[in-house]
């Protein structure tokens, strides 16, 4: 590692993070997630992509992400983990105590998404695979998977890199969170000497943000759960942005945009952090010119967390090209430390906790010793620009003349050689009588464009070479013009060596204040989200939620699907306690259901990142993991069926779920027939009560509903339908007490789809057979039961007089009669439980003996009686 010396400034601690830290400089950022497949009975399946779509680090770019993975021995496992982000400059360090199916371990990998997973060498081919080897590699896709030899997995080595990279403001506390955790700070050894060895790079002392982050403090979501409720892509469209985050993506620098990403993903459970966000937001709402002054100001920042990151990472063979960066960074850093103090003026009138946290980090005493560093180096009028051709020259002039000689005279030869190019340009068009433009890339440095109609009738002079056209134009340059370009390339290049040093020098010194330019940025992602948050409660009319031991939403709405359909959306109350857990709902096909149940796990996921939810009033509980199984697709990668799929969904929520979770489910069980859908889907839902979690239940199965009806915590609802008019239904899109009582409306719908007159027909035909076989087989269903109900009464009469003529008396008789009874009880409970299932036996399937099998047994008590006798005698 590198042996640079460097300064750290103290700064103020911020409580705002979305999952745990250690750090003094807490992080606010939280996780993504990754597609997968999934080996049968280990976890849910998912949908694989073609390409990676972000990560915790990366919000939604490609990020370079490192991690390693250990395991202890034993039935639930600790897991080590250590991610190390090369392009944002962060590593997190995590330990789980995970189950054998690994769950939280897989659910830590899709949400961090990293490009290369280390895995220690003795349990990778080729030796033989662990068995979290396996799960990982078939779950996890898109990751290259390395194996590393045992001795870089050194809990010593980790304590070192720890002791040399990370903040010295956090060392004491992060000594503390990783005591005894030593598989994750084995992990973190791994992860740097691999970084180190096969990628050439180290990063400067004290740079490197370091945070331990335990599994507790962020909601669970799992990648189905994330893909069936289009958090992060909409399921029909990748492109499109009808989506949670697309909806919610008003950020406006880059860093809020990857906050509110990971946000999303790994929403907090943690209730004084969400009301700190709530009343930020609401602070900026009710102050116009702080919310309208904070938007503009958060306009002028670029991407300083990369560029932070930029600075501390130092590569083991430099070059030209990074000298040349290194100087783009410093003007880029210059743009960022003049901007950060504005937002401390905007901020200044805040009241609530989170904004005055906010605005304490950006005070320019925090930044002020960093602005004096670049001063003392870097001409004042001297800034970053997008252009090449400008971004060049302000890179030539960047530093302050003075500093070296041989710096002032390679500036001098690069302003002569810029001169003579325009020069140059204006003696050729007076030569050649043209009007050729001189334009800049970074390929063909200065070259000419002229009009193709200047030459129309003359060919073009000689003197113009490597010639193109390109629309209505033609590009060219000139011997002389390439020689000039190269004067001037050489003297920029001297420029850039010459400053070198200096530079070089300035990015040691400032590498010292990296934490506290850290903590600036990590509150200005955060003011971005919050602000973003304001605007959209703006817009589309949101409130504000509370947090509460119940989930109560009055007239709530789908947060998408009211962005995406014009027409006004129809809003819904909900209510949901322990002893209202299990909402049954049923209804007609698009009634809504989906809708419905879909908008009330979305309203949780906003609420528990910070923001206002589209209702008119919102209390939610805190929800530690939300599960959802919506889709109906087969699983082609996994090579099942869409029952299997929705069996393999369903078994993965069954293992995980608790009393603190969020469950919804549409129309399980219609993958398969009719009466086994019914009887899992009737098992799975008794489960599903007795774990307590909130659970909406979405399903055709009527049967379901009134079985389930009396179950302690089970309410049944349904979207209502006008079915009043013939030929027409009416969707209302209202949720009602009581499961749907109208009967055929799948064919209801059917005619109103204007299907053929000769199918319909048919149909309704096929109908009233089965409707009328139904009525009938209950009717004689009712009077075989009622038969059957007249034999046993009168076997029973038989047999009471033959008991009374028989030699028993005493405690015998008595034991008989009891017996005798509990078994007329059952035979009778037995008549009326098939009557009520429709299951009776047609009469001939009657039990012809069923009306002897009382009397035989008072005759094996009479002759148990006379034997008993006998003996006495």
């Amino acid at each position: 590692m590198t042996s640079r010396p460097s300064t750290s400034s103290s700064y103020a601690s911020i409580s705002y993070q979305n999952g745990y830290s250690t750090s003094a400089s807490q992080s606010i950022y939280g996780t993504t997630t990754r597609s997968s497949t999934t080996r049968p009975g280990t976890t849910r399946p998912g949908t694989r992509r073609s390409s990676r779509t972000g990560s915790v680090f990366g919000g939604g770019e490609s990020q370079q992400i490192i991690c390693a993975i250990s395991e202890g021995r034993g039935i639930t496992p600790t897991v080590g983990l250590s991610f190390v982000n090369i392009s944002t400059g962060e590593a997190v360090l995590s330990q789980i105590c995970d189950n054998q199916f690994y769950a939280r371990t897989l659910n830590k990998l899709q949400v961090f998404e990293p490009t290369e997973i280390l895995i220690v060498s003795t349990v990778a081919p080729p030796n033989p695979k662990s068995k979290m080897y396996q799960i990982v590699e078939e779950n996890i896709y898109g990751a290259k998977m390395v194996a590393i030899d045992r001795k870089y997995w050194s809990e010593t080595l980790g304590l070192d890199f720890i002791r040399q990279l990370a903040f010295s403001q956090d060392l004491e506390a992060l000594k503390v969170a990783i005591g005894g955790n030593y598989f994750a700070t084995c992990c973190f050894s791994a992860a740097l000497k691999y970084i180190e060895l096969k990628m050439s790079l180290t990063f400067a002392f004290h740079s490197l943000r370091i945070k331990y982050q335990p599994s507790e403090g962020t909601m669970m979501i799992d990648l189905s759960t994330i893909r069936a409720l289009e958090l992060i892509q909409n399921i029909h469209d990748t492109k499109s942005k009808h989506c949670l985050l697309g909806l919610m993506s008003e950020t406006l620098t880059p860093m809020g945009s990857r906050l509110l990403r990971s946000s999303i993903l790994q929403p907090s459970t943690q209730s004084d952090v969400l009301t700190q966000r709530y009343e930020a937001a609401e602070e900026l709402l009710s102050h116009d010119d702080m919310f309208y002054q904070t938007r503009q100001g958060l306009k002028s920042f670029n991407d300083i967390e990369k560029l932070l990151t930029l600075l501390i990472t130092i590569p083991m063979d430099p070059s030209i090209r990074h000298s040349e960066q290194a100087i783009n960074h410093i003007l880029m850093l210059k743009n960022f430390v003049e901007a950060a103090p504005k937002l401390f003026e905007v901020l200044g009138g805040a009241r609530s906790e989170l904004l005055v946290t906010i605005r304490e980090n950006c005070r320019p005493g925090n930044i002020d010793p960093t602005t004096q560093l670049i001063k003392e180096v870097v001409n004042d009028d001297v800034t970053y620009q997008k252009k090449p051709l400008d971004l060049r020259n302000q890179r030539t002039y960047a530093v302050k003349a003075g500093v070296c000689g041989f710096l002032d005279v390679a500036r001098q030869t690069f302003k002569e050689a810029t001169e003579d190019v325009h020069q140059h340009v204006t003696e050729i068009n007076q030569q050649h009588e043209m009007q050729a433009e001189t334009r800049y890339d970074t390929s063909r440095y200065y070259y000419l464009r002229v009009r193709e109609s200047d030459f129309d009738g003359r060919t073009l002079p000689d003197i113009l070479i490597n010639c193109f056209r390109k629309k209505s134009f033609i590009e060219c340059q000139t011997l002389a013009l390439v020689k000039l370009n190269q004067r001037i390339a050489d003297s920029h290049q001297e420029v850039v060596l010459t400053s070198d040093k200096t530079i070089q020098q300035l990015l040691d010194d400032i590498r010292g204040e990296i934490p506290s330019l850290f903590k600036v940025c990590e509150s200005i992602a955060m003011l971005d989200m919050i602000a973003a948050f304001g605007h959209l409660a703006i817009v589309n009319e949101y409130v504000k939620p509370e947090i509460g031991d119940c989930l109560m939403i009055e007239s709530g709405r789908h947060p998408i699907k009211e962005r995406v359909h014009k027409g006004k959306f129809v809003p819904n109350d909900v209510y949901a306690t322990q002893q209202s857990r299990f909402q049954i709902i049923t209804g007609c096909n698009m009634s809504g259901k989906s809708t419905y149940i879909r908008s009330i796990a979305l309203m949780c996921v906003m609420a528990q990142i910070g923001s206002f939810v589209p209702a008119r009033f919102a209390r939610f509980p805190i929800i530690r993991q939300i599960f959802a199984r919506v889709s109906m697709d087969d699983s082609i990668d996994a090579n099942v069926s869409t029952f299997a799929s929705e069996m393999r969904e369903t078994a993965f929520i069954l293992r995980n779920i608790d009393q603190h979770s969020l469950a919804i489910i549409d129309e399980l069980g219609r993958g398969t027939s009719t009466r086994d859908g019914l009887a899992i889907a009737l098992s799975i839902a008794e489960a599903l009560v007795e774990s307590k979690a909130l659970i909406w239940f979405v399903t055709h199965f009527r049967e379901l509903a009134q079985v389930m009806h009396h179950r302690p915590g089970v309410v049944n609802q349904h979207l209502a339908v006008d079915m009043a008019e013939p030929n027409s239904m009416t969707m209302l899109y209202k949720v009602k007490s009581d499961f749907v009582r109208e009967d055929h409306y799948g064919l209801a719908l059917a005619r109103v789809m204007d299907l053929p007159a000769q199918v319909l027909e048919v149909a309704e035909k096929v109908t009233k057979t089965l409707d009328d076989r139904a009525a009938a087989k209950k009717k004689c269903s009712m009077a075989i039961a009622l038969a059957k109900r007249r034999k046993l009464v009168l076997s029973l009469k038989e047999t009471l007089s033959q008991a009374a003529d028989s030699p028993m008396d005493g405690a015998v008789l008595l034991s008989w009669l009891r017996k005798l009874q509990e078994e007329f009880i059952r035979r009778m409970y037995q008549i009326d439980n098939e009557v009520s299932t429709g299951d009776s036996e047609n009469e001939d399937d009657v039990d012809p003996g069923e009306d002897r099998m009382i009397g035989e047994e008072v005759t094996t008590a009479a002759e148990s009686r006379s034997s008993n006798t006998s003996e006495h005698e």
